[in-house]
């Protein structure tokens, strides 16, 4: 199918002979086809008519055309969603009335979007194939949510409020950057500044740049074709996304076409990017990492549609080339590099100012502004008939296919996995040795679900070297037996890169294990995917991606032995501020605790899991009822002694549990009453912050069950920081003069685990003295005085071993 491209002479023939092609070759508004961009538009159509998929060239050159009058209209859409609060739909000039008080807008990235996304739109009505998209920059939201519009590409709510032509258009331009509330205090209008879940096909918010960069290759499956939009700023600093070529696969990947938007501007400061000689660096640089660069004209939305098609022929090329032994892994992605200039379309293009609001005062009450406003606006516009007539195109060539809002990334919901047989255990064991086992049978028992593992440390380290041995690390040239080209495992020393590769894998089964320290670096991305996937499920239209947990092993309290930097609670901390029914913070004490919760996990849809556990050896806690009712209520009654005015202890982690545990033994000893309840989902018994979140606290009567009235004097030793704890706690904690929280004080060093908990004043003798506290009696009631002495800073810390 490959043809040389023709010579400006068979263009002027190829013209002479097809007037539609003569027609768009002119171009319309800002939109002017480089002759290279002539020449690709020219093999284009012959190849899609060869292919079958259009029935003549002359097709191809209409809907290429009422492309540009769609993207055209798109520029002139965007322009008004930042400066207008009225439309006129006869292209007359806006008066002063017409405009904003206070205009807001994303103008220049929006605006380099608009043909961007127009030749998406394009290559999927040319194919009759809907692909999948993803926007990096999701600020540009603008562009999406205009061409969506004009192109009847609306989710149910958004059609309701903007479709029905100049009433709801006008809606939309008031509701963009409107900030209205509803009565609830959420967002009134089905409209974002960023890419959100009532953006029609929109999977990612956008709204942390670099992270698109990292996920676009691990998204589709195959069959599947996704467009990732990126950032020159993001793509030219962030690392990690140098290494898709090294995990792409096509046995287990659909093809990922990576366009970078290089529009040569940050928000205040030209990217490197946007001088000649960093470009040609950048692509350099691209090769070297196995890529395949191509540059191409980003003001023409028909070269989008040509890039799109070339990158997509070369790439399957590539694929079929490997089966017949011609290349190995790692096969040179295409890459497009689309050159152009931020804002280009309206005034201020190239300029700083183009990335805000471009124009140099606010057209509501500045005549300049204003005059500019209307000169550079009424290029863009384009006659109702003649864009009625390109929707109506477009239209006809969706008959068949699903809209881009309802692409197959858009729509994940795979299969519920078969459960493995859960085989609880007896003896001391590693909690970690749960999640190894029933990970790899998970994976064995669902092979038609894509198994990923990020790995930023070592899974051997970490215990889980079954899964290692199993899945493997994918590399490309393997050096041993836990290394393979299919391998399944991601490794890198990048935690968002490897976080990215299981947020990214909706389609199947994830798992991620890292250093407690060092997840502290996935949190941004996690949240964002968070934050996205509770917005669908505000609207209606939750997440349907299997449900898996990040593992923070090797965590604070067992890595005394390195330096502070590996001893951090931050973690689940912040996670525990997430809305708990989006994300699960569990601290499993043993092995069978650790292993009742999994089937919960990955049962579960659009929600993640932190897990908090201990990699070495701890003792068996609980039985398989225990267990089972500890991941059913979050929490469980370890023991309790009668008596007077008992004291309430509350243990949140393994190794707090032993300390309670030998606090517990000393209360025995001085015949004070005492309740032992432990802690393993916090979140379960916090104050709920919306409807949404009422469904993921405890049963009703399990609290009080659990933590009764009558029981106000409370001791919580806690794997966190006790004032994160006791905030989010309070329902349990509610009077801070009867109770006392212990847990990590920002205190570390290389340190054994008895060091740590001292330092910390999170030992069981300093339990011990936070009881003594309550009950108004000598520490020394409690404490030997040797044990006492060491407690207040004034002994032996070796004597509370």
């Amino acid at each position: 199918m490959t043809q040389l491209l023709p010579s400006l002479v068979e263009l002027d023939r190829h013209a002479e002979s097809q007037p539609d092609f003569a027609l768009w070759r002119r171009g319309y508004g800002p939109f002017e086809h480089r002759l290279d961009t002539q020449a690709a538009v020219y093999r284009l159509a012959h190849q899609i008519v060869q292919a079958g998929l259009q029935p003549s060239l002359g097709d191809v050159y209409r809907l290429l055309h009422a492309i540009d009058h769609l993207a055209s209209a798109g520029l002139w859409l965007v322009v008004h969603m930042t400066y207008a609060r009225r439309i006129r739909l006869d292209g007359a000039p806006l008066a002063a009335e017409d405009f904003k008080p206070a205009p807001e807008g994303h103008t220049g990235g929006s605006l380099n979007m608009v043909p961007a996304y127009a030749g998406y739109l394009g290559i999927n009505a040319l194919t009759g194939t809907t692909r999948g998209w993803l926007m990096g920059q999701g600020h540009c939201v603008a562009a999406i949510e205009a061409l969506n519009l004009l192109s009847d590409n609306l989710h149910p709510e958004q059609e309701e409020a903007y479709g029905g032509g100049e009433a709801g258009i006008n809606r939309l331009l008031q509701d963009f950057y409107g900030y209205a509330l509803a009565a609830d205090g959420v967002p009134a209008a089905p409209l974002g500044s960023h890419v959100n879940a009532h953006t029609g096909g929109g999977i990612a918010e956008g709204g942390y740049l670099g992270f698109a960069e990292l996920q676009y290759a691990h998204l589709p499956l195959p069959g599947e074709t996704l467009v990732a939009f990126l950032s020159d700023g993001a793509a030219e600093e962030q690392r990690g996304s140098d290494w898709m070529p090294r995990w792409w696969r096509a046995e287990d990947c659909g093809l990922a076409l990576p366009i970078m938007i290089a529009n040569g501007r940050r928000i205040e400061q030209r990217t490197q990017l946007g001088t000649h000689e960093g470009l040609e660096g950048f692509r350099q640089h691209l090769s070297r990492c196995g890529f395949d660069p191509i540059s191409f004209d980003g003001r023409d939305p028909a070269a989008f549609v040509c890039m799109l098609w070339e990158m997509e022929q070369r790439l399957q090329r590539r694929v079929e080339e490997r089966g017949r032994g011609i290349l190995t892994y790692p096969l040179p992605i295409p890459y497009g590099i689309a050159e152009t200039e931020k804002g280009f379309g309206f005034y201020g293009a190239g300029s700083n100012a183009a990335h805000n609001l471009p124009l140099p005062g606010n057209p509501h009450h500045d005549e300049t502004s204003r005059a500019l406003f209307n000169e550079h606006a009424a290029p863009l516009f384009v006659p109702p008939d003649k864009l009625q007539a390109a929707r109506e195109l477009l239209r006809r060539h969706r008959q068949r296919r699903p809209l881009e809002r309802d692409n197959p990334m858009a729509r994940r919901y795979p299969d519920e996995p078969t459960m493995p047989q859960l085989d609880y255990r007896d003896g001391a064991c590693s909690p970690m040795a749960a999640v190894d086992d029933f990970f790899v049978e998970l994976t064995r028992l669902n092979p038609g679900l894509r198994a990923r593992v990020g790995n930023p440390d070592e899974l051997a380290s970490n215990r889980l070297s079954g899964v290692l041995q199993a899945l493997k690390h994918r590399v490309v040239e393997p050096e041993n037996e836990r290394e393979a080209v299919d391998g399944r495992v991601i490794t890198a020393l990048n935690e968002e890169a490897v976080v990215s590769a299981c947020l990214a894998n909706q389609g199947g089964l994830n798992l991620v294990a890292s250093y407690e320290a060092f997840c502290v670096k996935m949190l941004g991305a996690v949240r964002q995917g968070l934050l996205f996937a509770r917005q669908q499920k505000e609207v209606g239209r939750p997440a349907g991606w299997l449900g898996w947990p990040i593992i923070a092993t090797s965590h604070t309290w067992e890595n005394g032995k390195n330096q502070q930097s590996h001893q951090d609670t931050t973690f689940c901390e912040a996670l525990l501020g997430e809305m708990n029914d989006m994300v699960r913070v569990l601290f499993p004490a043993d092995y069978n605790s650790a292993l009742a919760l999994l089937p919960t996990i990955y049962r579960a849809r659009g929600t993640l899991a932190c897990m908090v556990m201990p990699k070495r050896d701890r003792p068996a806690l609980f039985d398989q009822a225990q267990a089972e009712r500890l991941a059913k209520d979050g929490a469980i009654l370890i023991e309790e002694t009668k008596g007077f005015q008992p004291l309430l202890l509350i243990a949140n982690g393994s190794y707090q549990l032993a300390e309670m545990q030998r606090a517990a033994a000393r209360l025995r000893e001085a015949d004070v009453a005492y309740r032992l309840v432990y802690l393993q989902e916090p979140g379960r018994f916090r104050a709920p912050r919306d409807r949404w979140e009422i469904d993921a606290l405890a049963a009703d009567g399990v609290a009080e069950r659990l933590f009764p009235e009558r029981m106000p004097l409370r001791v919580l030793l806690t794997h966190m920081r006790p004032e994160v704890v006791r905030g989010h706690l309070w329902p349990i904690l509610p009077d801070a003069q009867r109770n006392s929280v212990l847990g990590y004080r920002n205190r570390g060093g290389t340190l054994d685990e008895a060091g740590m908990q001292f330092a910390n004043r999170a030992s069981w003798a300093n339990v011990l003295a936070a009881c003594a506290r309550l009950l108004d009696v000598p520490r020394t009631a409690l404490l030997k005085p040797d044990e006492a002495a060491a407690v207040a800073g004034k002994g032996d810390p070796r004597l509370l071993r």
